[in-house]
């Protein structure tokens, strides 16, 4: 809470209306280099940020779809480059592959948001996002806590080149290695409802049964469970935990077929504001990191699902 309101006090103090920095005349165009639109959460940030920037008529805003391909993601930040546009978001799909060209837009003057990921390095203008190894932390010991500390745990991953990606999969084990009696197993569905629909099913095709699931994002768990459903699996009869708290969690924790979610923000109105910040001018922090929550039958309704 402490943060958030920080967060506020941040985005408040200088605001653009009481600057007199920014230039109405002047014309910008904030560049998204997104790296999927598949993926729900993928396409909520573009069109929040979209529309928390259709206030201001003197700029364009553009993006792109890298389609979970880093070499496509690499060569649009490249065009992004070439088109000198004066700002640039960016959601990298490898924290890697993607650093040098990161840095080529930064050390080219063109100021880089990385939003809820980032690159290795420092070539970037300001890193947005929630704590991801908290969340895994807080996660882990909330599933050995419901599973009294013993049996078999189904970790869906998402995008392993991705640091978010990383920082959970480090989180979560960070706890577990302190419980020798919770076995874990895992499947790489990359944040994508349909891969993890195909995996579930396959394990247990297999025969292979777990007493609870940690899904790295919500869209991952709904397929699990649709998979669950397909072999005459009570989800209820689960500890399943989500992350990001999307409207299909809200509902599914509602009815029991979900355990617990943890908020994790779009962080598209947060960069939108940055991103005004920045072209008036304005110093901001090299780091914002967005308050989480996590979400169970007890406060379900008294908190909003991030889309």
């Amino acid at each position: 809470m402490i943060r958030s309101i920080l967060l506020a006090l941040l985005l408040s103090v200088g605001a653009v209306s009481g600057s007199g920095t920014w230039d109405v005349h002047k014309k910008y165009t904030i560049a998204f280099a997104q790296d999927t639109l598949s993926n729900d959460f993928r396409v909520a940030q573009v069109n929040m940020v979209r529309n928390a920037l259709s206030k201001y008529p003197n700029i364009r805003f553009v993006y792109s779809n890298a389609k979970a391909s880093t070499s496509l993601q690499i060569k649009q930040i490249e065009d992004f480059i070439y088109q000198k546009v004066d700002l640039l978001i960016t959601s990298p799909y490898d924290e890697v592959a993607t650093a040098d060209v990161v840095a080529k837009a930064y050390k080219s003057g063109i100021p880089v948001i990385m939003m809820d990921r980032t690159v290795q390095g420092n070539d970037y203008t300001v890193y947005i996002h929630s704590d991801n190894r908290k969340i895994a932390h807080d996660a882990a010991e909330f599933i050995a806590k419901q599973l009294h500390y013993k049996g078999t745990v189904l970790l869906l991953k998402g995008v392993l080149s991705a640091d978010s990606t990383r920082k959970r999969t480090e989180g979560f084990y960070e706890v577990m290695q302190h419980y020798p009696d919770i076995n874990v197993i895992e499947y790489t569905a990359d944040y994508l409802r349909r891969n993890a629909l195909i995996g579930v099913n396959a394990l247990l095709k297999k025969g292979v049964r777990f007493d609870a699931i940690m899904s790295q994002s919500d869209s991952m768990l709904i397929g699990a469970r649709i998979a669950l459903k397909a072999h005459h699996i009570d989800p209820t009869s689960l500890v399943t935990v989500g992350i990001d708290y999307i409207q299909s969690a809200q509902r599914a924790i509602r009815s029991g077929r979900q355990t617990s979610s943890f908020v994790y923000s779009l962080g598209a109105r947060e960069s939108a504001d940055i991103a005004i910040k920045i072209l008036s001018g304005e110093t901001v922090p090299k780091e914002i990191v967005l308050d989480t929550f996590q979400v169970t039958q007890e406060n379900v309704d008294t908190i909003a699902p991030i889309f």
